[in-house]
């Protein structure tokens, strides 16, 4: 623990000095790199540990991890592997909708590379193809019994495959949050949503009493609705269960789980009940027509500008009444180590510095300072940003590998009902396709037979 923290703040003073030159010179980020060398002493190998010097990595993607390429500053993580590791990223440029088949061929071809962005399909389809590693060999270099790792613990557990660990979570952002007015909650005489959530009450019972009321006590000529914008996996994954979960090394199918029913009925009342309105707004509505609006926390800096005197907050999705604990759906940081990688313990220290990023203070004050400056477009309140922050700390994310099957499970971009996947069906086709799914009993069995194929095909 000595040397780790040692090795914190060795390479913090070289970022700071890095950062400070870049900022103050406006120079390219290898100017950065030769100022800050000359400000400090060359870091120890002691406080390297891991001995990568010289080495590039390659990050095969659809987005470039230097941004200093384009005039912008280096990201903390990048910077930290340059300067203090004294490795390097080389960028292989894909199309987003592409990556996997782009990797294949390459790999098939003999053509090097090391580092490919998570998401979804990481797990289990590109696990599946034998396309990455697992990292549990390269512990000692991601140092993962040290403090920087607690709280990730669990995540990292619930995303193994077939007993091993392909993808170490080093940050969590982006939640799906219900936006709320308090001045509007506060005249209703309802309960604030935030503090029922604090005192643990905050479930779907109270969430929909809470709709009711309010669509009830509308004004004459006025139609209230409950709840706006995207909130389908939110109630999925509220629900305490996933669609697809492993046991035992293979797949399994809940679809006819008690709580995967409860949570689909819960669509289909909120939208019988007309509670939801279905047209995207992009924001909280300035009418006070809509009790809740569902989005990314992006959107709470959007509303706040839209309207400014709502006193906006925004709080996890309600939970079931029977589940433990609550459930947050948000993007996974993490880097993918690609099989055959000729250089592993550079990519398992390169995911050690965005871990660093991710949780040491005087990185994360910065990214709040940042966060807090805001822009013409979006404003977040000091009290907004801690209190996502601690969902973020406090909710784990629940993943659903049903997200991560190819084929007739999940398509990305589709919104036809009649090409998207069975993942997009179960978290949308009864709140917006009502004419093609009328209940839940016949939802289920128009996919049941998807799920059984895709079961098959990845449980040979």
């Amino acid at each position: 623990m000595d040397l780790l923290k040692k090795s914190l703040s060795a390479m913090a003073a070289v970022l700071f000095l890095a950062s400070a030159v870049s900022c103050s010179s406006g120079g390219s980020s290898s100017e950065s790199v030769t100022s800050a060398e000359s400000a400090t002493e060359e870091p120890t190998e002691e406080v390297k540990e891991t001995d990568i010097s010289g080495q590039t990595i390659t990050w095969l993607a659809d987005y470039d991890i230097n941004p200093a390429v384009k005039g912008q500053d280096r990201s903390v993580a990048l910077s930290l592997f340059e300067d203090v590791y004294g490795a390097s990223v080389k960028f292989e440029r894909c199309e987003a909708g592409e990556k996997y088949e782009t990797l294949s061929k390459m790999l098939l071809s003999g053509k090097t590379v090391d580092m490919f962005p998570y998401d979804q399909q990481a797990i289990p389809y590109g696990t599946a193809k034998e396309l990455f590693a697992p990292l549990d060999e390269y512990y000692d270099v991601l140092d993962m019994d040290s403090e920087m790792w607690e709280g990730m613990s669990e995540l990292t557990d619930s995303l193994a495959y077939n007993g091993e660990h392909y993808v170490i979570p080093y940050s969590l952002s982006s939640p799906q949050l219900l936006i709320y007015s308090r001045k509007l909650i506060q005249s209703e005489g309802l309960d604030d949503p935030a503090k029922l959530y604090a005192e643990n009450k905050w479930d779907w019972d109270a969430f929909m009493g809470m709709m009711k009321k309010f669509k009830e006590k509308a004004p004459e000529g006025v139609t209230r609705y409950g709840i706006n914008g995207w909130f389908g996996q939110s109630v999925l994954n509220s629900s305490g269960k996933t669609v697809i979960s492993s046991d035992n090394g293979k797949l399994v199918s809940n679809l006819a789980s008690p709580e995967i029913e409860k949570a689909e009925k819960l669509m289909q009342e909120i939208r019988d009940s007309g509670l939801y309105y279905r047209d995207w707004l992009g924001h909280y509505a300035k009418d006070n027509t809509i009790l809740f609006f569902a989005a990314a926390d992006w959107a709470l800096g959007e509303s706040n500008l839209v309207t400014p005197d709502a006193d906006l907050m925004a709080v996890p999705f309600p939970k079931s009444p029977l589940a433990e604990d609550y459930a947050l759906p948000c993007n996974i940081g993490a880097r993918m180590l690609v099989k055959g990688s000729e250089h592993p313990e550079a990519v398992a220290a390169f995911i050690k510095c965005e871990r660093m990023a991710a949780t040491q203070p005087e990185y994360t004050a910065k990214a709040k300072e940042e966060a807090l400056k805001g822009s013409v477009r979006s404003k977040l309140t000091e009290e907004q940003y801690d209190a996502i922050q601690s969902y973020l700390s406090d909710v784990m994310p629940v993943c659903d590998l049903g997200f991560g099957m190819s084929g007739k499970m999940f398509t990305a971009e589709s919104r036809s009902y009649d090409t998207m996947g069975v993942m997009n069906k179960l978290e949308s086709a009864l709140l917006d396709y009502p004419d093609k799914a009328e209940n839940w009993e016949k939802l289920r069995d128009a996919v049941k037979g998807d799920i059984d194929s895709a079961l098959k095909e990845y449980n040979k």
